[in-house]
C-alpha cells in the first residue's frame, strides 16, 4: 500500500502533459516554422472556457513568450522620463508562474516612433543554458538560463553604427551551431552579422545595408540539399550560405517604410516572401552548372496594392504552406487561399479576422488544422482546405490592451503578439498581464 501514492502521483503527472510534448524556445516554435507538432491536444475548447493555470502581471511589449526548459521568457517595457524607458527579460516558472529572475537594461527611445515605442519586439531565443535578448533600440545580450548572469553583449548602435528604425530591432537572433545570426544594418557592410555563442566575438559580416535592414528575423532553410540562410531587407531578398555569409542569389523586392515583416516561408525547394505593399512571389532554388545554388522566380503578384487587390499581401502575419495551397491574412484582415502553383487566389474570408488595415491573425499548424489567434484576442481551431474555411471553435483569451493609433478596430485596441504552444499549454500575454492555459485534451 505504501508504493501506492508515489504511483498514482507519477500517472497524475504524466497525464498532465502531451505523449509528444514539445518546447518552443524562439520566435514561431522549433526551427522557426510556426508549426506545433504536440499530440493529445483537445479538439475543441471547454465550453466554460480555456482552463488557466496561472496568470501573472506584465508590462507592454509587442514580443513573444519563448517557453524553454521548464521556464517562460518574455520581455515588458517601463516608461522612463526624459525620452528614455527601461525594458526587462522576465524568467518564469512553467508550471507556477513565479517570477524566477529577471535582466533589465535602460534604453533610449530616440528614432523610434512614438506611437509604437512601448518595449521590445523580439523573441527571446533560448539555446540550452543561454537565452539571447535582443531589445527595441539595439541592445544584444546573451544572459545565463539559470540566474540572469550576462554573459556578453552588444550596443549594435553604437559597435556597428546601425540606424534606429522607425519601429526598433526585431529580427530575433538566430542559434546556428557555434554562432548567434542577427539582422544589425550595421556598417561598413554588416546587414547581417554572426556572433560567436561563447564569446560574442563578431565570426563574420554580410551584405552592404543601403539604407535600413528592416524587421525581418533571418532564418535558415535546406533548399536543394544545401543551406541558406534568408535574410529579407527593404531593397530585396537574398540567400546565403549560413557559414561565412556569401550570398548564394538576390532578387529585388522592394518594401514601404521598410516593413519587412512576415517571415519567408519555405517547403521543398521553394520560398514565398510577401508583403503589403509588394504582393506575394515564390522562388524555386536549384543548383547550377557550376554547383553554386541559383534561384528563380516561379510567380509573382502583378499588384503593389496595400488593398489585395491581387492575391495575398501579408503584413504582420507569416503565410502557411499547406500542399498545393498557400493560406495567409493579407493586409486588409481576410485570410486568403492562394493555388500554390499559379498564385491565384481560391477564397477569402474575414471570419478569423476582422475587415480593418492591418487586422492581425498568426496561424500555427497543428496536425491536419490550425490554432489561430487574432488581435480580438480570440483562439480559434480551424480546418483550411481548397474547399474554404472551416472554423471547429472559437474562445476568448486574452484581452486586446494596445492602442490601435491611428487605425479603427471594433475593439478600439490590439494584441499584436505571437503566442508559444508548449507541452499541451498557451502561453500568452498583452499589455497587462502573461497567462499559460490548458490546451490538453481531457
Amino acid at each position: 500500500m505504501r508504493t501506492a501514492a508515489p504511483v498514482l502521483v507519477l500517472a497524475v503527472a504524466l497525464a498532465s502533459y502531451p505523449a509528444h510534448a514539445d518546447d518552443w524556445p524562439q520566435w514561431r516554435g522549433d526551427e522557426r516554422r510556426g508549426v506545433w507538432r504536440e499530440d493529445g491536444i483537445l479538439e475543441r475548447f471547454p465550453e466554460d472556457g480555456l482552463r488557466f493555470v496561472w496568470r501573472m502581471p506584465i508590462g507592454p511589449g509587442y514580443g513573444g513568450p519563448a517557453v524553454a526548459g521548464g521556464r517562460v521568457f518574455a520581455t515588458d517595457f517601463e516608461r522612463l522620463p526624459g525620452n528614455r524607458g527601461r525594458e526587462r527579460l522576465l524568467v518564469l516558472d512553467e508550471a507556477t508562474g513565479k517570477q524566477l529572475w529577471q535582466h533589465v537594461w535602460e534604453t533610449g527611445l530616440a528614432g523610434l516612433m512614438p506611437a509604437y515605442s512601448n518595449g521590445p519586439r523580439a523573441t527571446p531565443t533560448v539555446d540550452g543554458d543561454r537565452v539571447y535578448v535582443l531589445g527595441s533600440a539595439g541592445y544584444l545580450a546573451a544572459l545565463s538560463v539559470e540566474d540572469g548572469r550576462v554573459l556578453w553583449r552588444h550596443d549594435l548602435v553604437a559597435d556597428y553604427e546601425a540606424p534606429v528604425q522607425a519601429w526598433g530591432f526585431v529580427g530575433a537572433p538566430l542559434v546556428d551551431g557555434r554562432q548567434i545570426i542577427t539582422l544589425v544594418g550595421g556598417e561598413p557592410d554588416a546587414m547581417v552579422v554572426a556572433f560567436d555563442r561563447e564569446s560574442g566575438d563578431e565570426i563574420w559580416r554580410s551584405m552592404e545595408v543601403g539604407n535600413e535592414p528592416g524587421y525581418n528575423p533571418p532564418v535558415i532553410y535546406e533548399l536543394d540539399g544545401r543551406r541558406h540562410l534568408i535574410v529579407w531587407h527593404p531593397k530585396g531578398i537574398a540567400g546565403l550560405d549560413p557559414d561565412g555569409g556569401e550570398v548564394f542569389w538576390q532578387f529585388p523586392y522592394e518594401v514601404e517604410y521598410g516593413q519587412t515583416i512576415a517571415t519567408p516561408i519555405q517547403d521543398g525547394n521553394q520560398l514565398l516572401v510577401s508583403s503589403a505593399s509588394h504582393g506575394s512571389t515564390l522562388i524555386e532554388v536549384a543548383a547550377s552548372s557550376a554547383g553554386k545554388p541559383e534561384a528563380r522566380i516561379v510567380w509573382k503578384g502583378k499588384s503593389s496594392s496595400k488593398e489585395d487587390l491581387d492575391g495575398l499581401h501579408a503584413f504582420n502575419s507569416t503565410p502557411a504552406f499547406d500542399g498545393d495551397m498557400i493560406y495567409g491574412i493579407g493586409g486588409q484582415g481576410a485570410l486568403r487561399a492562394i493555388d500554390r502553383a499559379t498564385g491565384k487566389e481560391v477564397w477569402a474570408t474575414f471570419e478569423p479576422s476582422e475587415d480593418a488595415r492591418i487586422a492581425t491573425a498568426f496561424l500555427v499548424r497543428n496536425g491536419d488544422r490550425y490554432f489561430i489567434s487574432n488581435d480580438r484576442g480570440e483562439l480559434m481551431i480551424a480546418r483550411l482546405s481548397r474547399d474554404g474555411y472551416d472554423e471547429i471553435d472559437r474562445t476568448h483569451l486574452l484581452e486586446p490592451t494596445t492602442r490601435s493609433i491611428r487605425i479603427r478596430r471594433e475593439l478600439g485596441k490590439l494584441l499584436w503578439v505571437h503566442p508559444a504552444y508548449a507541452n499541451g499549454h498557451i502561453v500568452h500575454r498583452n499589455d497587462r498581464e502573461i497567462v499559460r492555459a490548458s490546451l490538453l485534451a481531457e
